[in-house]
């Protein structure tokens, strides 16, 4: 029998918490409530959801602050972020998807289906090397190192590099694949996206010989034996 996804929801208000949870558990998805960030964080030190739902807009705290540390204890878990109308974006907050209140209920839904892991018999495999990429149920498998679950984000940024082997992608490019924006004024996010995906496929992170760091530029996945591997670039400054 197959277990209905866990969904962890962060709601504040109890008007709020009633009316989300009986519309997951309608949905047949196991939902856990808990009150504030920190509940939130107690609950995450010993179980693992499937999704996370924090609604910032309900928090006395920081919001975004939470939300970081609720990425840092769920490092590959979906995270939708809700926020009060207006409220600018911050993706340092480590989100998957950002709603903004007012929202509908089938909205909310959609989000959370499109972010939960698909039907593996549909899925697209892409192999180079040692590391075998699934994109339908965005995992990664390293040989020697194990298959990794990703968050979409994560799965997105992996797919760049998969898709463009041996290729210097800049920091803009990334940023506008995966964040949809060119600004690069912060890129706290993008580098701790990296350092996550380093974690996964390099068998040392702190000296990557996979996913390199070009100075100045980007990042390039070196992948022996890939064919055109300079695609037309000038030589890059690789950092080891």
């Amino acid at each position: 029998m197959v277990s209905s996804p866990r969904i962890l929801l962060v709601e504040g208000q109890s008007a709020g918490r009633e009316s989300l949870s009986v519309m997951l558990q309608k949905a047949d998805f196991d939902t856990i409530i808990v009150r504030t960030g920190v509940e939130a964080q107690t609950w995450l030190e010993n179980n693992s959801p499937t999704l996370i739902i924090f609604d910032a807009s309900t928090m006395r705290s920081n919001g975004v602050r939470n939300c970081r540390r609720l990425r840092r204890l769920a490092e590959f878990t979906p995270i939708i972020h809700s926020r009060s109308f207006g409220e600018e974006e911050d993706h340092s907050a480590g989100a998957d998807v950002y709603l903004e209140r007012p929202f509908t209920p089938r909205k909310l839904l959609n989000r959370v289906r499109a972010l939960l892991p698909a039907d593996s018999s549909k899925e697209e495999i892409i192999r180079y090397g040692r590391i075998t990429f699934y994109l339908v149920k965005k995992s990664v498998d390293v040989v020697g190192k194990g298959e990794f679950s990703l968050t979409p984000k994560l799965a997105l940024l992996l797919e760049n590099f998969i898709r463009h082997p041996n290729e210097l992608l800049t920091r803009p490019k990334l940023m506008l694949a995966v964040w949809q924006t060119d600004f690069i004024g912060d890129t706290r996010t993008l580098d701790v996206h990296i350092r996550w995906i380093r974690e996964c496929i390099e068998d040392d992170p702190s000296r990557p010989e996979l996913l390199k760091t070009v100075r100045g530029q980007g990042y390039i996945l070196k992948i022996t034996g890939s064919p055109d591997a300079n695609h037309g670039h000038a030589p890059a400054e690789i950092i080891e």
